[in-house]
């Protein structure tokens, strides 16, 4: 994809995303430089705009109920560099600069297992 193909998510664009029944939008994080995927979690409004403040990746946990920033505990942040919104507008792809691992195992991505096909 071309820069000039990119649209790149602003604050205004905020009231046109489609969060789900739980007010959540899924997000994709993805590595700005390899494009690796790193991870997959999900946003709710306060995060998505805590994450455009901050500059860091800020989620909602789905388990524990509560707001989080990548990294705050392990040190391993996410530095944000761009959000896009897909087709549909419900769900975010968030390119970061990764400082240490992605995955709470400690590996740098989420996807390090795969299904073998047959």
């Amino acid at each position: 994809m071309k820069d000039t193909e990119k649209i790149i998510l602003t604050a205004k664009t905020i009231n046109k995303l489609k969060f789900n029944d739980d007010g959540l939008i899924p997000a994709i994080v993805q590595d700005y430089k390899t494009k690796e995927v790193l991870m997959m979690a999900y946003m709710n409004i306060d995060s998505l705009k805590q994450t455009i403040k901050l500059k860091k990746t800020c989620f909602w946990s789905r388990s524990r109920k509560e707001y989080w920033v990548k990294g705050m505990t392990s040190g391993h942040f996410q530095f944000v560099k761009n959000i896009y919104y897909d087709c549909d507008l419900d769900t975010l792809l968030v390119t970061v600069r990764q400082v240490g691992a992605a995955c709470h195992t400690f590996k740098k991505s989420c996807f390090y297992r795969k299904l073998k096909l047959k």
